[in-house]
């Protein structure tokens, strides 16, 4: 009767953008020099950083980014939420045969918009649930924010029994393109894209047959106490007065200290005994005969069959192939997510996981690490077993592309 209760991923769904909304290089490059047309070489940097990012010709934003110059307003941005988050949900809705009127927890993270009444209540509203749904909007929690949310969902679920929960987890871009010229600042303007995700799990033993996935352990790590790792995502105003998301130079030194940390964590629950040895053996030289070698990474290739790293970037996603020794086919998912749909913030490694399904790869007892990356600075882990065999679906975000895939991706795209 003590023993935690089982969390289940019945389905998920992801926001698939309109064509109409792409932004492909061409136009990215002509509105760059035209809203910017004084600063030829910020329009110069921010040129270079596309032709090195990673995306493709397809990624999304939002309708009223498109207009020159860009001057959204807070209808402009709601409009984007509604979009997104709807689409998503409907799709989720559609796909599990599930009622509104059946979730009993809400829960909803998107870092930079934050309105009154809140995402949380827009969704209430919009699907006429229930009076006592518990409903939570997590927000400045970053691109690894979905594995906070999941956490939540885990631990309200093992007090309140036979409930469904779901998770929404997007970014709003409308309100927060940067207008200014500090190279640091420009950054997000050019790999984040529209992109949203709606989960559902449950604490219902029923569900155990039919649903996709079991979650088998979220591992959470906070570098806040360190003040480089605090410092190097920051949303401030520059010194024009135009608000941005400023990335430190420090981050991808940052992120791979919290990854290392999270992996101290994660690695017991999940490694083989032979893994574990090693890492011990390494830990004790490097600890206790002060010898002066590299920190183990364990293989973790015998602990996870699938990948889903978060895809902030070229770099991020080569910085994580090489430190942890992966292979090409390991990051394809992070990489194609990159390229076709951009750096959607914390919903990229619901993207992914998609795409391995679209792909016909998840099979029954197959393991998936989703490894998340955050403001603050926060490195989160969710580690989820397959149920059974998953066949690709008509109603996927890949659904229409996932042929094409995977493609080559030169490191410099010329423009």
């Amino acid at each position: 009767m003590n023993k935690p209760r089982t969390i289940y991923l019945v389905d998920f769904a992801c926001f698939k953008p309109s064509f109409v909304y792409r932004v492909s290089f061409a136009a990215a490059a002509e509105h760059a020099k035209l809203i910017l047309a004084s600063e030829p070489k910020t329009v110069s940097f921010g040129l270079k950083i596309l032709e090195r990012s990673g995306l493709g010709e397809e990624t999304c934003i939002p309708p009223q980014l498109h207009y020159l110059p860009p001057d959204p307003n807070m209808k402009d941005a709601r409009d984007e939420c509604h979009m997104v988050i709807f689409s998503a949900m409907d799709s989720l809705f559609q796909q599990t045969g599930i009622n509104p009127k059946d979730i009993d927890i809400l829960i909803v993270n998107c870092s930079l918009f934050a309105p009154i009444p809140s995402i949380s209540s827009i969704v209430v509203n919009k699907y006429n649930m229930r009076d006592d749904v518990k409903s939570f909007h997590l927000s400045g929690m970053g691109c690894s924010a979905t594995l906070i949310a999941v956490d939540l969902a885990k631990h309200l679920l093992q007090v309140h029994p036979d409930s469904y929960a779901i998770v929404i987890s997007t970014e709003i871009l409308t309100p927060n393109s940067y207008k200014g010229k500090e190279r640091s600042m420009l950054l997000p303007n050019v790999l984040f894209r529209m992109g949203g995700a709606a989960i559902l799990l449950t604490n219902k033993r029923s569900a155990r047959t039919n649903a996709k996935y079991s979650l088998l352990h979220v591992v959470r790590t906070h570098k806040g106490s360190d003040e480089k790792s605090y410092h190097c995502v920051q949303q401030e105003e520059d010194k024009e007065g135009h608000m941005g998301i400023e990335l430190n130079l420090d981050l991808l030194v940052v992120a791979d200290k919290s990854l290392k940390t999270n992996i101290t964590i994660i690695g017991p629950l999940v490694l083989p005994l032979s893994e574990k040895l090693l890492f011990v053996y390494n830990l004790l030289k490097r600890k206790l005969l002060k010898n002066d070698v590299k920190l183990y990474i364990p293989n973790f290739k015998k602990a996870f069959e699938h990948f889903c790293i978060h895809a902030g970037g070229r770099l991020v996603i080569d910085e994580l192939q090489k430190n942890m020794r992966l292979s090409e086919v390991d990051v394809e998912a992070s990489r194609m997510t990159l390229h076709r749909f951009g750096n959607t913030s914390s919903s990229s490694v619901w993207y992914e996981l998609g795409y391995i399904e679209a792909k016909g790869r998840m099979k029954k007892g197959d393991r998936v690490w989703q490894i998340g990356f955050g403001s603050g600075f926060k490195c989160n882990s969710g580690v989820w077993k397959c149920n059974r065999d998953i066949k690709p679906s008509e109603n996927s975000a890949w659904a229409d592309c996932i042929h094409r895939y995977p493609v080559f991706q030169p490191k410099v795209v010329k423009l």
